[in-house]
């Protein structure tokens, strides 16, 4: 039968993913839209996001923290363009984004050492091989996978090399071993819900001396532009961006900020997130069409929960029809207003992909576990 109950918020996208509960316009009326972002009380807002997000990741003192352009993805580029070639590199990829990582260094750097260790979707690449003579590029969370690594014991305290972590599904949800990373990058649209557009990128004292000390042979546009005259631009990294940017934006990232301090931090964010992670493992071990994309259990993601239908009346299909009736199953729950936007991404095995990040309330994501059972026998029976 058709379930009743409909989750509060029908927000399951993993990116841009849901607001922060209890969200609304009303949050950004003291944006200081209209002023200069160089405006000292527009720079102080811009240098509160910092601050925040600092304090909240438990960041170290000797790192640096600042806002770049392009979201995540202009993030990992500014750190590809400015950091390597001086060493040969590792490139680790387990889904879509770390791949994307690969053809930019392999094609676009044209990079001549470089190491790729790479996994189907649903497992890691074998993380002992890793060389950390090199430096080492890799996801935290594969965001198109539903993978992640489990901790930061695989990467030694002593490597030569940096590690260069894209963090974005995993910033504010996961423990991120600040110790064992050199750079780490994130946006705003994931995690804390906050709009897109701008990325925050983090660099370790041994990332900050490679800057320094390495020019790249290639030009850098001005938006990768990390140091000037051979020392770190340090403005980036105290409310002095790069480019315009968006006090509206700026405004809601320090609203998702206050939020997540206002409920307990770090240790808070992380089992909300948890919470829907648990809340989808109990129904799939109930299910008999529906299974984990990830191998491991201990490797499953807790932001973005992919799924893969293992009835074997799907399997049976060719990947064209369980591609089509996948998105059937998104659209029918779509249509009753349920949930919006939770197929799995254009790269990856066609299923399912939730958001279980900290702004989703367990409870919703309950509440629409019963309608995924609903849809899928009204496109099986049809």
């Amino acid at each position: 039968m058709k379930p009743t109950q409909k989750p509060n918020r029908p927000f399951f996208s993993s990116g841009p993913c849901s607001k922060r509960p209890g969200w609304s316009i009303a949050s950004l009326e003291n944006a200081l839209v209209g002023r200069s972002h160089r405006a000292k009380p527009a720079k102080e807002r811009i240098e509160e996001v910092i601050d925040r997000s600092k304090a909240i990741l438990g960041l170290p003192e000797t790192y640096v923290c600042g806002i770049v352009p392009a979201s995540d993805t202009g993030a990992v580029e500014m750190a590809l363009w400015s950091l390597l070639g001086q060493r040969g590199v590792d490139m680790l990829a387990w889904e879509s984004f770390g791949s994307g990582w690969i053809t930019d260094v392999q094609k676009q750097l044209k990079l001549d050492n470089v190491n790729t260790l790479t996994a189907d979707y649903g497992k890691l690449p074998d993380l002992s091989s890793v060389n950390f003579a090199n430096d080492v590029v890799f996801t935290w969370n594969g965001t198109t996978s539903g993978v992640k690594v489990t901790n930061g014991d695989w990467i030694p305290s002593d490597r030569e090399g940096l590690t260069i972590c894209d963090a974005t599904s995993a910033a504010f949800a996961m423990d991120l071993p600040w110790d064992k990373l050199d750079v780490v990058t994130w946006s705003w649209q994931k995690v804390m819900g906050g709009e897109g557009a701008h990325g925050m990128i983090v660099l370790s004292p041994r990332a900050i001396e490679r800057l320094e000390s390495y020019t790249p042979s290639w030009p850098l546009p001005k938006i990768f532009r990390l140091t000037k005259g051979g020392k770190l631009i340090k403005g980036i990294f105290s409310g002095a961006t790069i480019n315009t940017i968006s006090m509206l934006c700026i405004e809601d990232a320090v609203d998702g900020l206050r939020w997540a301090e206002e409920i307990g931090g770090l240790p808070a964010l992380i089992q909300r997130s948890e919470a829907n992670l648990k809340t989808v493992e109990s129904w799939v071990e109930q299910s008999n069409w529906i299974d984990f994309l990830a191998e491991k259990a201990d490797e499953r993601s807790n932001t973005s929960i992919c799924l893969k239908i293992v009835d074997p009346w799907y399997q049976g299909l060719s990947p064209e029809d369980q591609a089509a009736k996948a998105k059937q199953l998104v659209a029918l729950v779509a249509k009753e207003e349920v949930a919006y936007d939770f197929g799995s991404y254009r790269d990856a095995p066609s299923g399912i992909r939730l958001w279980g990040g900290a702004t989703v309330d367990a409870s919703d994501t309950e509440a629409l576990l019963p309608w995924l059972d609903w849809a899928y026998q009204e496109i099986k029976n049809a």
